[in-house]
C-alpha cells in the first residue's frame, strides 16, 4: 500500500522530476511503473523473510536469477523497444525471481517453520505492530542516511565532482553493507535461540574483525590504486573520500551489532532514536561539511558522525556481550512496572507481586523495556520470576522500593516528555527563524532540487530534527496526542509555509464546486487584510490558500476516522504523518479537486464515527 501511493505521488508530479522520465507519462506506462515497483517491493522483503528463517542460502541465489534474467531480457528489448528497454527488461525479470522465492517461501519454508514452532506463543497483534512501527522507522532514517547524502553531494557539485565521489561511494559502502548484513544475520538467528545472543555478538564481531578490518586496511592503504581504473582523476579526486569512507565501516560495526540487538531485545523505540540521531548526524554535519572542504565533507560527516554514535551504543553492546540484560531508558520501565504492579497487586496496600511459588518479589531494575514477548524470550530467567501467581491473591510484606518504584518511572517518563517538548520547540525555531528572514525568489515554481537550494541549512536541520522527535514521540508506550499533534501541525505549517515564504505561491483550487465555496469564503474573508500591506483578501488568494485549508481538515476528518476504528495512537499518528507528506507532494494533483476529495474524507469519516456509535448502542461502550 505504501509503495503504490509513493507511486502515485511520484506519478502525479512527474513533470516535476525532469524529461528523463516522460516515457512514464500515461496509464498504460504509469500501472507498469506501479506493478514493478510493488514486485520490486516484494522481492526486497522476500529476503529479509528469507533472512528470518535463517534460509539466507536462497537469497544470492534469487538475486542472481533476477540478474542473469534482465541481461538476457535486455538483450531481447533493447532493439524492439529502444527507449524503454531497460525498464521493461527489469520490470520482467523481477518476476523471474519473485514467483518461485514466494512458492519456496508460502509452500516449503513457512509451514516447516511453524511446525518446528508449534510450542511456542504466538505473538499479539499488538506486539507485532509495536516492533514494526519502530523497526520500520528506524529503517526510513537508515535508508535516507543512505541514499540522501549522495543527493546532497549531487545537488552541491557539478556532474564531475559527483561522478568522483559516487564511485568512492560505490567502493566504501560495500563494507558498510557487510555491517549491516551481519547485523540481519544476527537479529535472525539470535531471535529464534535468545539466550544465546552473547554468544552471537561475540561470533559476529570475531567475524567482523577477520573479514572488515584487513579489507579496510587495503581501501585506507590503497585508496588510490583502487580507484586508478576509473582514471586518473577518480584517484587525484576521490581517495581522501574514500579512505574516510572505509574507516567509518569500523565503528558501523559497532552500531549495526547494538541495532541487531536492540531488534532481539524489542527495543525497537530505542532503536528508532539511535537511528535518527545517526541519520541527522550524517546528513546535518554534511551539510555543514560540503561547504569548506569539498566532497570529502562527506566522508568526513560520515566518520564523525558514526565514531560518536558507536560511542553511544558501545555500552549497551558491552551488557549484551556479557550476558545481562538492558537497564531501561525509555519511559516503557516505569509505565510497564506500573501496570505490572496494578494487574497483579490489585487489592494490596503495597501493590506487591508474588513469585511463583508464594513469595514476595521486588520488581526486577529492567521489567520493562521493549515489547513483552521480546522480554521474555530474551531473557527467560528474568520472564520466570514475572508470572503472576495462580491464586492471583496480593502479596504481603513487599518491600519498599517495588511500591515506589513506578514512581520513579514516571518522573523519569515527564523528564522525556519534557525533552521532546524542548526539542520540538528547537525543531520549530530552526526552520522559522530563517526562512523569515529569506529573501524571495519570485514567482516562478520551483523543483524538488531547487527547493532544497533555496532553503537554509538551518531550516534542513531543523526538519530533520522535527521527523526524529515526531519518530521519539510516536515510540513512546503511552500515546501522547497533544505532542504528535502539535508536530503534525509544525510539519505540516511548514511543508506549505516555506514555498510561499520564498515567493511560490501555491496553486490555486480547480474543479467541480469550487467556485461557490471561494465566493462564500470571498465574501467572509473579503474584509480582512493580507500581512505587510498587502490589501484585502481577494478571490484570487482565497483559491489559493483553499487546498491547503481543505487538506488540513483533511486531516482532521482522517484523524475521526481512525479513532472511530479504535486505531492506536502511535498508528494514528503513522498514518497523519503519512498524509502530511503525501498531500505536500501531491498538492497540485489535490488543487485540481480539492471540493470532491474533502467531501469524500468527510463521508468517510462521517460513516466510520456512524458504525462506532451502532456498536456501541448494540453492544456497550466496549465496544466503542
Amino acid at each position: 500500500m505504501v509503495v503504490c501511493v509513493a507511486c502515485v505521488v511520484f506519478l502525479l508530479t512527474l513533470d516535476l522530476w525532469g524529461p528523463s522520465y516522460a516515457p512514464l507519462d500515461g496509464l498504460t506506462a504509469g500501472l507498469v511503473f506501479t506493478a514493478s515497483c510493488v514486485t520490486w517491493a516484494l522481492l526486497t522483503l522476500q529476503d529479509g523473510v528469507l533472512t528470518g528463517l535463517r534460509k539466507a542460502f536462497w537469497v544470492p541465489v534469487g538475486n542472481a536469477v533476477f540478474s542473469i534474467g534482465k541481461l538476457l531480457l535486455l538483450v531481447a528489448f533493447a532493439t524492439a523497444m529502444p527507449v524503454l528497454g531497460v525498464f521493461v527488461s527489469w520490470a520482467a525479470a523481477i518476476a523471474l525471481s519473485v514467483l518461485p522465492l514466494g512458492w519456496l517461501i508460502f509452500r516449503k519454508l513457512i509451514p516447516r517453520q511453524a511446525e518446528a514452532d508449534h510450542d511456542r506463543e504466538p505473538l499479539s497483534p499488538r506486539d507485532i505492530g509495536r516492533f514494526l512501527a519502530g523497526d520500520s522507522v528506524g529503517a526510513l532514517f537508515s535508508l535516507a542516511m543512505i541514499n540522501l547524502l549522495p543527493v546532497m553531494v549531487a545537488v552541491r557539485f557539478d556532474a564531475a565532482h559527483n561522478a568522483f565521489f559516487y564511485t568512492a561511494y560505490t567502493v566504501g559502502g560495500t563494507m558498510e553493507f557487510m555491517a549491516i548484513n551481519m547485523a540481519s544475520s544476527l537479529t535472525a538467528h539470535a531471535s529464534h535461540r535468545p539466550e544465546r545472543l552473547a554468544e552471537g555478538v561475540r561470533g559476529a564481531l570475531r567475524r567482523m574483525t577477520v573479514l572488515l578490518v584487513p579489507v579496510v586496511l587495503v581501501l585506507v592503504v590503497f585508496a588510490p590504486q583502487v580507484l586508478a581504473p576509473f582514471g586518473a582523476d577518480y584517484a587525484s579526486h576521490g581517495t581522501t573520500v574514500l579512505r574516510l569512507l572505509a574507516a567509518a565501516a569500523l565503528p558501523r560495526v559497532v552500531v549495526e551489532l547494538y541495532i541487531g540487538v536492540l531488534r532481539v531485545q524489542g527495543r525497537t523505540g530505542m532503536l528508532a532514536v539511535l537511528q535518527g540521531g545517526m541519520c541527522l548526524l550524517v546528513l546535518g554535519s554534511a551539510t555543514v561539511l560540503l561547504g569548506p572542504t569539498g566532497i570529502s565533507g562527506a566522508g568526513l560527516a560520515m566518520l564523525g558522525s558514526m565514531t560518536l554514535v558507536a560511542l553511544v551504543a558501545a555500552p549497551g553492546l558491552r551488557a549484551a556481550l556479557s550476558g545481562r540484560p538492558p537497564r531501561a531508558t525509555w519511559p516503557a520501565r516505569g509505565a510497564r512496572v506500573a501496570r505490572l504492579a496494578r494487574r497483579e497487586g490489585a487489592g494490596a496496600g503495597a501493590g506487591g507481586l508474588r513469585q511463583e511459588g508464594g513469595e514476595p518479589r521486588t520488581v526486577p531494575p529492567d521489567d520493562g523495556y521493549g515489547t513483552n514477548w521480546a522480554r521474555r524470550t530474551a531473557y527467560p530467567h528474568h520472564a520466570s520470576r514475572q508470572r503472576p501467581h495462580p491464586s492471583g491473591s496480593p502479596a504481603v510484606g513487599v518491600p519498599v522500593g517495588a511500591a515506589r518504584r513506578p514512581a520513579v518511572g514516571s518522573a523519569r517518563e515527564d523528564r522525556w516528555i519534557t525533552l521532546l517538548w524542548l526539542l520540538l520547540g528547537l525543531a520549530a525555531g530552526l526552520i522559522w527563524s530563517p526562512l523569515v528572514r529569506v529573501v524571495p525568489l519570485g514567482q516562478a515554481p520551483l523543483t524538488g532540487r531547487e527547493l532544497l537550494d533555496a532553503l537554509p541549512p538551518l531550516t534542513l536541520a531543523g526538519g530533520i530534527l522535527l521527523v526524529v522527535v515526531q519518530c521519539a514521540a510516536a515510540s513512546l508506550v503511552r500515546p501522547r496526542p497533544v505532542l504528535l499533534g502539535t508536530g503534525l501541525l509544525i510539519s505540516f505549517a511548514s511543508l506549505h509555509a516555506a514555498p510561499p515564504l520564498l515567493g511560490v505561491r501555491p496553486d490555486r483550487a480547480a474543479g467541480p464546486w469550487h467556485g461557490p465555496v471561494a465566493d462564500v469564503l470571498t465574501d467572509a474573508v473579503g474584509h480582512l487584510h493580507l500581512p505587510s500591506g498587502g490589501g484585502a483578501f481577494g478571490r484570487d488568494d482565497v483559491l489559493r490558500a483553499l487546498p491547503v485549508a481543505l487538506q488540513l481538515l483533511c486531516l482532521g476528518l482522517a484523524a475521526l476516522a481512525l479513532w472511530a476504528v479504535r486505531a492506536d495512537g502511535r498508528v494514528v499518528a503513522g498514518v497523519l504523518w503519512v498524509l502530511v507528506i503525501t498531500g505536500w507532494a501531491a498538492q497540485q494533483a489535490f488543487a485540481a479537486a480539492p471540493v470532491p476529495v474533502f467531501l469524500g474524507v468527510a463521508g468517510v469519516a462521517g460513516v466510520a464515527l456512524a458504525v462506532r456509535a451502532l456498536l456501541v448502542r448494540r453492544y456497550g461502550a466496549g465496544s466503542g
